[in-house]
């Protein structure tokens, strides 16, 4: 999986956090979500824009960051 078709940072959206592509969803904010037990189904039932694809994304962006020891 390429997260980069997926996730995105500009510094005109959220002051330049990773986001998901046509959203206003962070990395963070999906990442705190599932901190607080939501589930990836309770994710996409609720925030309809965004797709199980998108949510792979995520996982393979902060795995990335991990992997490489970057921070954003």
């Amino acid at each position: 999986m390429r997260w980069q078709d997926y996730i995105t940072s500009d510094p005109e959206v959220l002051c330049g956090k990773p986001i998901i592509k046509g959203t206003r969803l962070s990395v963070e904010f999906i990442l705190n979500l599932l901190a607080e037990g939501w589930s990836a189904e309770q994710i996409l039932e609720n925030y309809p824009t965004i797709t199980s694809e998108n949510l792979k994304a995520v996982f393979a962006f902060v795995a990335e960051c991990i992997r490489e020891e970057l921070i954003y």
